[in-house]
């Protein structure tokens, strides 16, 4: 006997409300190669994230006019998933502020290459904390923190309910200047290594002026800063699920629960 597959026109308008949340944090949640993929590829994601949600899909009452509100309904999903999309961001940036400052310092400023993410040219260091900060964000299994943030705000902000108070733009802006001390944090140690090292050739330089330390300093101060990196790299698991804790706590401030 075939049998026939409907849905209720209210099932639809709940699916669009909930795909707008969605699709407004992924403009800005740092998955790895995703702004490079394919439009289809993340069009899928977005439709994959959403279904996942099914069981939390709202109920939309039909019986009122629905034009204007739906409409304003999904101006509120889309800027509740742009603030959470944001929120998650800030992980990547610190690293990627960290690996600017160090290449910076380093001499690996000089050098660049393509960036995969928005395919222009970018700092190796920069690219390279940017790859490690998706690994990191996959690796401590953040992505399904963030569908769990999704469902659990689904019950604390009904459709279309969303509005960013006082106190939740506080916490997105606490979570802003966050990156910058996370990032000094992460780039301080090599920062004062290189110090010691330039105060070293200095005092070197001084000793015996017909030494032409120039020409190793440049080569001295990237292999010293690759070096501690290298050592440090069992530290930056710790510092991305600390910083990680703090973004969820504030996010899960923001989306009311």
């Amino acid at each position: 006997m075939p049998t026939q597959l409907t849905f209720s026109l209210s099932a639809v308008f709940g699916f669009v409300l909930v795909l707008a949340r969605v699709a407004g944090a992924f403009v800005f949640v740092p998955i790895p190669g995703v702004n490079a993929g394919p439009e289809a590829a993340r069009i899928v994601l977005a439709l994959s994230f959403t279904l996942a949600l099914f069981p939390r899909w709202p109920h939309v009452n039909l019986t009122e006019p629905y034009i204007g509100a739906l409409v304003l309904a999904l101006l509120a999903e889309a800027a509740l998933g742009l603030t959470i999309g944001v929120a998650v961001s800030v992980l990547a940036e610190s690293f990627l502020l960290a690996g600017q400052i160090i290449g910076l310092q380093a001499g690996y400023g000089f050098a660049s290459t393509i960036d995969p993410t928005t395919q222009a040219d970018s700092g190796i260091l920069v690219v390279f904390a940017q790859l490690i900060a998706g690994l990191l964000f996959f690796a401590l299994g953040l992505e399904r923190e963030v569908i769990r943030v999704f469902a659990r705000s689904l019950d604390a902000f009904p459709v279309g309910t969303f509005v960013l108070v006082p106190a939740g733009a506080e916490q997105v802006l606490r979570l802003a200047s966050g990156i910058f001390s996370t990032g000094l944090r992460l780039a301080m140690p090599v920062l004062a290594l290189l110090l010691m090292v330039d105060l070293a050739l200095a005092l070197l330089g001084r000793l015996n002026q017909q030494l032409q330390l120039l020409i190793l300093a440049f080569p001295i101060k990237m292999m010293a800063a690759l070096g501690l990196l290298a050592t440090m790299a069992a530290l930056f698991p710790r510092v991305y699920r600390g910083y990680a804790e703090q973004v969820l706590a504030r996010v899960a401030t923001v989306a009311g629960f």
